[in-house]
């Protein structure tokens, strides 16, 4: 079997129904483009869409798969492209790196993005296996030293209090890394159980070290205490006991109040809970108005609030706060 194989159903939902539309274009660029740098409805309230950019007419964003903000700047893993998109907060493209490829510097399927407090860029690869650093002008720099060779198909890529938290997609766990890459710990396996994992996606953690995590294939996130210990489920249901509203999760974002934002790839929203794990909001629906998703997959919640979800099929980012 081909080593695409194993990821192939990643990709085929998306193929698919991206042919459903074709009459997408980037005609519709906005060359009034705010900078997003208010804060994001500090009373709570509901976040509002602001904006979208979908890179230049040379280079149009093409299946946008993940999303950071790293220092005052957006990156994007632009997975067709096989390549990072950087743009400012105005939405305006200044730059990019990486090709494809498969030596230092080069990407197959850019998936999971992050930055450290340097401002150097990791790039989780999924079909390379490795995540790749790149310092703050997109030169490569190195592989990050995975010391032990565990991951296998890198996801999901976050960094939070200088730990590197990245989910092996084939492997079906979370791997939790020092900066020099030494694991420091471990959670899951394959299965339906609590703490086990099929397809983890991504992962984000909130301010008092809670690491959440989607687990596609099981149409659910798992919610894990600092010292990696089982806390609960979160599908909309009950306690998370009854059937799945989601339908195969995939970016999860942790806002400062303690919201938990759960982007539903396949039914197109994203679903918003409270501290308390009451649904607050469903945002977005099907379809290319803006504020509309079509299989929307990465979501990045930025120091003011502001949230940026990777709309892959509609080829864009689209900004809320």
């Amino acid at each position: 079997m081909k080593k695409k194989s194993v990821y192939i159903w990643m990709g085929t939902i998306v193929v698919l129904t991206a042919a459903l539309f074709t009459g997408i274009t980037f005609l519709n660029l906005d060359p009034t483009l705010k900078p997003i740098v208010a804060a994001a409805n500090p009373a709570g309230g509901t976040p509002e869409f602001r904006q979208a950019f979908y890179g230049n007419f040379e280079k149009p964003l093409n299946k946008p798969m993940d999303v950071a903000k790293i220092g005052s700047l957006i990156y994007v893993t632009d997975t067709n492209n096989q390549e990072v998109q950087v743009f400012d907060q105005s939405g305006n493209n200044i730059s990019t790196f990486g090709k494809a490829g498969s030596d230092k510097g080069e990407l197959q399927f850019p998936y999971g993005i992050s930055g450290d407090k340097s401002g150097n860029i990791y790039v989780a690869d999924l079909y390379n296996g490795n995540i790749s650093i790149f310092d703050t002008d997109g030169k490569f720099i190195k592989y990050f030293p995975d010391q032990d060779k565990l991951l296998k198909a890198p996801g999901g890529l976050r960094i939070y209090d200088e730990k590197l938290y990245v989910t092996d997609i084939k492997e079906n766990k979370l791997f939790i890394f020092d900066m020099d890459g030494k694991k420091s710990m471990e959670i899951g396996k394959a299965g339906a159980g609590n703490g086990q994992f099929i397809a983890p996606n991504a992962v984000a953690v909130d301010k008092e070290g809670q690491i959440y995590v989607t687990d596609s294939g099981n149409n659910r996130i798992q919610v894990f205490n600092k010292d990696g210990k089982f806390l609960k489920i979160i599908n909309g249901s009950q306690d998370g006991k009854g059937e799945s509203i989601f339908v195969n999760p995939r970016g999860v974002g942790v806002d400062s109040r303690g919201n938990v934002y759960i982007v539903s790839n396949m039914s197109h929203n994203i679903y918003v809970y409270d501290k308390e794990g009451k649904e607050a909001e469903v945002l977005g629906g099907m379809g290319t108005d803006n504020g509309q998703f079509y299989l929307p997959n990465g979501l990045f919640i930025d120091e003011n609030g502001a949230i940026y979800v990777t709309d892959t099929v509609n080829k864009r980012i689209q900004v809320f706060y």
